[in-house]
């Protein structure tokens, strides 16, 4: 069992890894298409790779892909579409580094948006969020009490990821998650290629320039990732799993300073180190509360 436990441990870290460094091909995807069309194609990549598992598991005797499901599937997109929308557009404006920080609050805000759905919400909570938000302003405000207009989109993108999350959450114990998966999926990227034709101007060679970070963000970032974390948080104690998930954030920040030479001043440094501990304190404080692990969800890194 414990040999079972570490071999889902080092999936879920391989799957953080991904999504931590996902931030910086969007980032570089962002010189050559719009973030409209980036999105697009790469939900559509991730939706082909899964297609062929869903099916395959709704005929090894997996929940069938019902009316529900796929309406489930078509809300969950469109929520899907808003937060990438946010984050990929934040990105022409903000660093691969910070941008994966911000996005990890979504972590501390689902038990805080929970309370509408009545949810509990205990003292390790109210203390992450407020660890979460000295650290944010260190990160991202200015002596004048202003934010970037990068990091303000992927912070208003970040409602959306935890909305997501509580959508998922409440009904992924009934419904076959890999037809969910790729339902929403083919819906984010049907919404952004649509709003690309009405807004971008993109070109072939530009998606061609941008073949490399389209492709890790559809195939590994959306496909592989997330069925690396669909399989080995059921094996894997929910304190493990929410550390090991919160690395992202750390992958992020360490992709953008390996591969985009992106420097995060003293400042920033120490905000970050702060973000960071109030997203483990206020998962960990929930999870325990639960007794239980969430139910596995598509992480921001998406």
């Amino acid at each position: 069992m414990r040999s079972k436990t570490i071999k889902s441990e080092i999936l879920l870290l391989t799957a953080s890894a991904i999504w931590g460094f996902a931030f910086v091909a969007q980032r570089v995807g962002m010189e050559h298409v719009g973030p409209f069309i980036f999105n697009g194609i790469r939900f559509a990549l991730g939706t082909i790779v899964l297609i062929p598992l869903a099916i395959r598991s709704v005929k090894k005797g997996g929940e069938p892909a019902t009316r529900s499901v796929f309406l489930i599937g078509v809300i969950a997109g469109l929520v899907l579409f808003f937060g990438a929308s946010l984050q990929q557009t934040g990105l022409v404006y903000t660093t691969a580094g910070k941008a994966g920080f911000i996005t990890g609050l979504y972590v501390v805000l689902v038990p805080i948006l929970g309370i509408a759905v009545r949810q509990k919400t205990g003292a390790g909570t109210w203390a992450g969020v407020l660890l979460a938000g000295i650290g944010l302003y260190l990160l991202s405000f200015t002596g004048r009490f202003t934010i970037g207009k990068g990091d303000l989109l992927v912070l208003g993108g970040t409602f959306f990821w935890a909305t997501h999350v509580l959508l998922i959450g409440a009904f992924i114990k009934r419904i076959n998650p890999l037809v969910l998966a790729a339902t929403q999926f083919s819906v984010c990227s049907i919404l952004s290629i649509a709003t690309s034709l009405l807004t971008e101007s993109n070109s072939v060679q530009g998606v061609r320039d941008a073949a490399i970070p389209i492709l890790y963000g559809g195939l590994l970032s959306v496909a592989i990732a997330y069925t690396l974390q669909l399989l080995a948080q059921r094996d894997t104690p929910p304190s493990h799993a929410a550390i090991i998930l919160s690395l992202e954030t750390v992958f992020a920040a360490v992709g953008g300073w390996l591969i985009l030479s992106e420097v995060i001043p003293m400042r920033g440094l120490f905000g970050c180190v702060l973000m960071l501990v109030g997203i483990l304190v206020s998962q960990l404080g929930v999870r325990r509360g639960r007794g239980k692990s969430t139910e596995p969800c598509p992480g921001p890194g998406l």
